[in-house]
């Protein structure tokens, strides 16, 4: 077969969907400024779909300090990977500033967190190790378990935060490498970026009492967000000695483009020079090196933004539970409203109303993310939206609710029925 003829014959669980959805559920367009409220399809909704959880990305600060960096450097310096050409003073600075913030001895800059995750495992094991891991890792996890094992590795999953079954995968870890002379490494994350709740951070590092193996954690979500200071669910959790290798990236609460990764100075230094996705790619440009560090500044000392965020979040998640709404176990800004029983006629119907006359644009999740019977608005509160937004959205989400229990999302004709 033709490989172009497999392709159109099979599109992928979203590509079918390309031809009706695309350019509304899948790749819409949020046009103008960062902000609560953008426009889509030439109209203001109230945005609640970025990951702009500290509002940092139209911060005026941020903002000067980025056009200023650009102004200096322009966007191509410098040239080349960091190995050969790419090497600067301010990508070292901005290191051993994210090293002393999150409590460990260096750090290593990485082009993308997506990219970055999967060279991490990559580059830390071999055939001979095992890796032990949550069943809701992220895709960037999973990506780099796939070349683990593409190599030769072995990997044991367990079920979603289920310590005793982490526990046997670890005693079947354990008589692997025993019998290979290689090591464990454990993978989970400080928030998991689509439920909201948080890796059990703690439970695992106990674990460390009985078994011999290192504890790499993807806070993506949880940097700047969780903690007293804002250094990640680690803090949160007290536990932050106990991750050997500590991940997160600048595109959500730094609200900028880049990732990095922070553990003892030798384990690092093995990663500068082995990490496949980092040896091979340009050097991160100036103007997000500078601008990366002008958000770290603000991030540590101003701890309003953090203050704001967990006032919406509070409020939100609060008003949503008290409406009956299932938001799981969320612990997290990240508000996850699950719809179960709901057909993907009924899906597009209500979304389309939210979108279109209640002026509200949040992610939508179907199957595979979810089960093919759930249905999960995602919420992502910022330090820039109201207690007004919030009530908003709390009293449309009713709406809805009230609709979807009636039925009269049911209807083969589009949301656009329900315009007022």
């Amino acid at each position: 077969m033709d490989i172009f003829d497999k392709i159109n014959k099979n599109r992928g669980p979203l590509g079918q969907y390309q031809k009706i959805g695309h350019g509304y559920f899948m790749f819409p367009k949020l046009e103008g400024e960062i902000r609560p409220k953008m426009i889509f399809r030439g109209k203001e909704v109230l945005t609640w779909s970025l990951n702009n959880y500290l509002g940092l990305a139209n911060h005026p600060e941020i903002r000067k300090a980025d056009a200023e960096a650009a102004k200096e450097w322009g966007l191509g310096y410098p040239m080349g990977a960091r190995m050969m050409s790419g090497q600067t003073s301010k990508h070292e600075e901005l290191e051993n500033l994210l090293a002393d913030f999150v409590g460990k001895e260096d750090a290593f800059l990485l082009n993308y967190g997506y990219q970055g995750m999967v060279s991490i495992i990559q580059s830390m094991t071999n055939r001979h190790d095992v890796v032990v891991f949550d069943s809701e890792s992220h895709a960037c996890i999973m990506d780099g378990i796939w070349l683990h094992k593409a190599a030769g590795g072995k990997s044991f999953m367990f079920p979603h935060n289920d310590i005793s079954k982490c526990e046997l995968m670890l005693e079947r870890a354990t008589r692997l490498v025993n019998e290979s002379g290689g090591g464990i490494l454990v993978v989970t994350e400080g928030v998991f970026g689509m439920a909201g709740d948080l890796g059990k951070l703690k439970d695992i590092a106990g674990l460390k009492k009985k078994y011999k193996f290192r504890l790499l954690v993807d806070d993506a979500h949880g940097f700047g967000t969780m903690g007293a200071t804002g250094a990640g669910t680690g803090e949160h959790y007290g536990v932050q000695d106990e991750i050997d290798i500590y991940f997160a990236t600048f595109a959500k609460a730094m609200a900028g483009i880049g990732a990095f990764v922070a553990s003892h100075e030798d384990v690092v230094n093995y990663l500068r020079y082995n990490m496949r996705s980092q040896t091979f790619a340009k050097s991160l440009p100036m103007p997000m090196v500078i601008g990366a560090m002008k958000r770290l500044e603000l991030l540590k000392t101003q701890a309003e933004l953090r203050e704001d965020l967990w006032k919406i979040v509070n409020a939100l998640q609060k008003g949503l539970r008290e409406k009956g709404f299932n938001l799981g176990h969320t612990e997290s800004p990240v508000t996850p409203v699950f719809l179960s029983g709901i057909s993907l006629q009924e899906t597009t119907n209500l979304v389309m109303d939210l979108r279109e006359n209640h002026h509200i644009f949040c992610s939508i999740v179907i199957y595979p993310v979810v089960p093919k019977d759930v249905v999960m608005l995602r919420i992502i509160p910022t330090a820039v939206h109201s207690i007004d937004d919030v009530n908003y959205t709390i009293n449309a989400f009713s709406e809805i609710q009230e609709k979807l229990r009636s039925g009269k999302y049911k209807s083969e004709k589009l949301a656009s029925l329900f315009q007022q």
